[in-house]
């Protein structure tokens, strides 16, 4: 009996070390093809990888989330060297001690490289992502990590900074592409001169963007740092006579995120959605997309809310067609014609053309004549082979060589500059070509018209009810009626959390807008019952709703156009409209009345979700209307929670929407709250620190508020006009919708009385994240007792 006792000890004993060291790599336990190592948690694995779309012989060494179905690497090893057969080659610890990955004629590709005074050494992957080289009698003795030399994935825990002693700095760096893991032209790293903050760079040179400087709270630049319960997500800079660096710490058991440097130059802080199945983004540093250095190329266009953010200017095509494919446009474009530079200016006059192009700002790197004339700019360029474009505006401009960073226009003309280009794309005779292949053509054209107006005819008689057919109070279109109606959806008018939205114009020359839906998985007759609910839904404030298309798997909505566009173009925009004080303060109580209906007086309470100024569309007379209403149920509920915008501020974002709790109408009270800030001030609430001032406009908000000073908070431009009565209601009721505690924040028919002066509401309380970003402004936040 006790034979078999001890023989099935030792079979537990064996199984128990074979679980252990599913975790461990060795030099009698090697790494190859489909094996992997899981963490003893089983958070994280580390195995071999390839992209999706990759080549199929480039494989690497890679860890990813064990527990996430989208596979997600967060560290490569051998990331600019891939190997060609997983099967034959082999992760395993060298006679020295060191980690290596041997490709299969037993090359090295990766080596820790370190010096030990041990060489019985085993590699770890823990729960934490970290990869570890120890010593074996002692594995928490770390003689190497992974967090230590990160790619392009920050984890929590990880430290980005610099070493005094030894000089390493940790960094991340982009990927060259999604198939192409090498590191590519983009860093996140800690100022290396000293200051408190993080930086981007391009190409290890130009830094194109910074944090702001930490304030012991949080980096002035962004006070999104500073917005969460710190049991949620924490942040630690730490500046020692051995090393300066930061780390962020997040409760794993609430939700899983990570920080990561995207192709395009972005750092992006993304949260896990388990019902997308995917990563989503609530924050994105810089903001903007187009600020990023070089993100274009050379002769590309940079557009902020198209879906396809770079495009080639007129006469210059892609360049690595390839690599812009797999999102990396930085390869530029290049010329379709060389110009003719001869040396001959009067023949040169004649050979170049330049096209006028608005821009949203000039190109950097400009030389300036300050005397001279339009017409002797234009020429200078003209006289000069390597002038490639020229400005004029009382002074001008000229630039040699590519033309970078150029940035498309936000709803308004810009500036202007203009392009040069070779004789051909303006040649006379190729107009004259043109004309005679038309003229050649017109008779076929004319012979068929007759015959294609009779079948027209006959198909609108037949398929008029299809096309318009009513169902309830709206139209269902087909998919080609609105494919004709926006010109192949060419005209964008924006990108919102929910699909794009382009232009189109009916039959009868009514305006439309035409919003093509994303991810919504629902079959035909559940979408057309979700859209006829939407479709009841009628206020003064809300869009109006005319029709839609479900056809398939595309999902479209039809909706009337509004020639003012969306608030956010008219506030924050590249060239932003003057609005009056009363004019702001009647788009405040139309939003908040538009809220209101759609909180308390719909059949079924609709939560928006949403409310940013780009779903608030204004009419001719600046009558605020807000669109995407009832949205976040067609496409679920988990993708409302895509932080509200595409471009990645959580500027508008209630705190329960991170801690997990269930989502009621004060989440969009809080929005509205947060939108209220930006419309007295008519500036970002996240670009304070670009205004030329030091303090949170929320914050000044709450000061001038206990201070008296409401005026302080208006430009010049308002002060003459405004209503200081209304003012300061406005900044009573913003500052109510923010607090922390949903339910001291009131509702939006209570807003509604306030902003209407037919009930007046006491001083706000300052909420938690006011007192932290308060701290960091000297403002002492006694005056709230």
């Amino acid at each position: 009996m006790l034979p078999c006792f001890l023989l099935l000890l030792l079979c537990l004993c064996a199984h128990h070390a074979l679980a252990r060291a599913a975790d461990t790599v060795s030099r009698d336990r090697p790494l190859s093809g489909g094996q992997r190592l899981v963490s003893s948690g089983g958070y994280f694995a580390l195995g071999f990888f390839r992209p999706d779309n990759g080549a199929p012989n480039r494989w690497y060494l890679a860890i990813w989330y064990n527990k996430i179905s989208k596979t997600t690497p967060v560290w490569i090893a051998n990331r600019a060297t891939p190997i060609s057969d997983p099967n034959s080659s082999k992760l395993t610890v060298s006679e020295d001690g060191n980690l290596v990955l041997l490709d299969q004629a037993k090359s090295l590709i990766w080596s820790t490289n370190i010096t030990s005074n041990t060489n019985s050494t085993v590699g770890v992957i823990l729960d934490s992502g970290n990869f570890v080289l120890a010593p074996t009698s002692n594995t928490s003795n770390f003689k190497w990590q992974s967090f230590d030399e990160p790619t392009n994935v920050w984890l929590p825990g990880a430290k980005l900074g610099r070493n005094k002693i030894t000089g390493h700095t940790a960094r991340f760096i982009s990927w060259q592409s999604s198939v192409d893991p090498s590191p590519g032209y983009y860093t996140l790293e800690i100022d290396p001169d000293g200051s408190n903050q993080c930086i981007h760079r391009w190409n290890n040179s130009a830094i194109y963007w910074e944090t702001g400087l930490w304030t012991g709270h949080m980096f002035s630049g962004v006070p999104e740092t500073a917005m969460y319960p710190k049991d949620h997500l924490s942040y630690e800079f730490v500046v020692n006579n051995q090393e300066t660096y930061l780390m962020y710490h997040t409760n794993a058991s609430v939700v899983t995120w990570m920080l990561i440097m995207e192709i395009s130059g972005q750092v992006k802080t993304v949260q896990w959605m388990e019902g997308r199945k995917d990563w989503v983004p609530f924050l994105a540093m810089p903001k903007a997309q187009c600020t990023v250095y070089f993100v274009c190329g050379s002769f590309a266009m940079c557009t902020e809310d198209d879906v396809t953010f770079c495009s080639c200017l007129r006469g210059f095509s892609k360049q690595y067609n390839g690599e812009w494919r797999y999102g990396n446009p930085s390869g530029g474009c290049t010329r379709n014609a060389k110009l003719q530079c001869d040396g001959n200016s009067s023949r040169q006059a004649k050979a170049d053309g330049f096209y006028a192009l608005a821009v949203a700002k000039l190109p950097d790197k400009a030389w300036v004549l300050a005397t001279v004339s339009a017409d002797k700019c234009e020429k200078a360029c003209l006289n000069n082979c390597s002038c490639t474009a020229y400005s004029y505006s009382g002074s001008c401009s000229l630039w040699y060589g590519d033309l970078i960073n150029i940035v498309a226009p936000d709803g308004s003309t810009g500036q202007s500059i203009y392009i040069r280009l070779a004789a051909s794309e303006f040649s006379s005779s190729a107009k004259t070509q043109a004309a005679m292949i038309w003229a050649s053509t017109v008779g076929a054209i004319l012979l068929t018209l007759i015959v294609i107006i009779g079948i027209l005819v006959i198909l609108k008689r037949r398929s008029f009810s299809e096309v318009n057919k009513v169902e309830g109070s709206l139209v269902v279109f087909r998919y080609r009626f609105l494919q004709n109606a926006t010109k192949n959806f060419s005209e964008m008018l924006g990108k919102g959390s929910f699909g794009s939205v382009c232009k189109g114009i009916l039959p009868d020359g009514t305006l439309v807008a035409v919003k093509k839906l994303d991810g919504v998985f629902q079959g035909d007759k559940q979408f057309r019952a979700e859209v006829s609910t939407i479709g009841t839904i009628q206020h003064v404030n809300l869009i109006r709703l005319l029709g839609f298309c479900s056809e398939r798997s595309m999902k479209m909505l039809v909706y009337e156009f509004m020639p003012n566009r969306s608030l956010d173009r008219c506030l924050f925009g590249s060239t932003p409209m003057t609005l009056s004080w009363k004019t702001r303060y009647q788009i405040a109580l139309g939003i908040a009345k538009g809220l209101a209906y759609l909180h308390e007086k719909c059949r079924s309470l609709i939560i928006h979700c949403d409310i940013k100024p780009e779903n608030v569309l204004l009419d001719d007379a600046f009558m605020p209307k807000i669109a995407d209403f009832g949205l976040a149920k067609l496409v679920g509920r988990d993708f409302s929670r895509v932080l509200t915008t595409m471009r990645g501020t959580i500027g508008y974002l209630a705190p329960e929407w991170i801690s997990g709790v269930a989502i009621t109408v004060k989440a969009d009270v809080f929005s509205y709250g947060m939108m209220l800030f930006e419309i007295i001030s008519g500036n970002r609430n996240t670009d304070w620190h670009q205004q030329g001032t030091d303090t949170f406009f929320p914050v000044l908000v709450a000061m001038r508020l206990h201070e008296g000073k409401i005026q302080d908070l208006l430009g010049p431009d308002l002060t003459p006009d405004a209503n200081l009565e209304e003012v300061e209601r406005a900044c009573k009721v913003a500052c109510w919708c923010v607090q922390d505690n949903e339910n001291i924040r009131p509702t939006m028919g209570e807003i509604v009385q306030i902003l209407e002066g037919l009930v007046d509401v006491a001083f706000p309380p300052i909420p938690w994240y006011l007192h932290v970003l308060a701290q960091s402004s000297n403002f002492s936040t006694e005056a709230s007792h």
